[in-house]
């Protein structure tokens, strides 16, 4: 089966460069191009198509909401999300309004046709380069309290725990309880290794960039 794909991205060189990338692959054919989310909607209808790819941040709409709006016309279309940074939020968007794929722009041209052959094959099923790093992270995050994030930013920014509970105005003991929770839930066994932790499970940027 050859792919039939749309191409939905305000800028003209983005589809263009695209198009030279499916220009060498034999099964997979660009049957249309648009610049705005209504143009986009006229011409997945009009063309038929197995897949589109979709700028996540368009002039005139919010790439996921035209992705669902796409979905309710054709609810077996492949969509495929591109944005311009790699984006774990968006990601996230993507993968819980269930969309075919989600890649960066500035990653490898491989990656855009995988998403766009996935896509095609298993519209409903979720791909993304890192996908199992980011459901770590995701998993991270959600197991921590929001106390236990202030705890956590605060350590990061090289406070003792008698500094942290004067900050938060809590007593030590209940700091040491939230360090303690924090440790287990990150499995390290001390301040650096939880920092570095974090830092890696996208839960804090480093000291130096923050």
């Amino acid at each position: 089966m050859v792919i039939r794909l749309v191409a939905v991205d305000e800028h003209v060189l983005l589809r263009l460069g695209l198009a030279r990338v499916i220009a060498g692959c034999p099964d997979i054919e660009l049957v249309g191009e648009a610049g705005s989310a209504e143009e986009a909607e006229r011409v997945v209808e009009e063309t038929g198509a197995h897949v589109v790819t979709i700028d996540a941040s368009l002039a005139d709409a919010d790439g996921i909401g035209l992705a669902h709006r796409l979905r309710a016309a054709s609810p077996n279309l492949g969509v495929v999300l591109l944005s311009a940074l790699s984006d774990d939020g968006l990601l996230y968007r993507a993968l819980d309004a269930g969309l075919s794929a989600y890649v960066t722009k500035g990653g490898p041209t491989s990656s855009v046709l995988t998403a766009i052959r996935h896509a095609a094959m298993a519209p409903h099923s979720f791909s993304a380069p890192g996908l199992s790093a980011a459901l770590s992270r995701r998993r991270a995050q959600n197991g921590l309290s929001q106390r236990e994030k202030e705890v956590l930013g605060l350590m990061r920014d090289g406070l003792s725990l008698p500094a942290i509970a004067q900050q938060l105005e809590v007593s030590e003991a209940t700091v040491k309880t939230y360090v303690s929770r924090l440790y287990s839930k990150l499995r390290v066994n001390n301040r650096s290794q939880a920092l570095m932790a974090a830092v890696n499970q996208g839960l804090l940027v480093s000291a130096d960039a923050a």
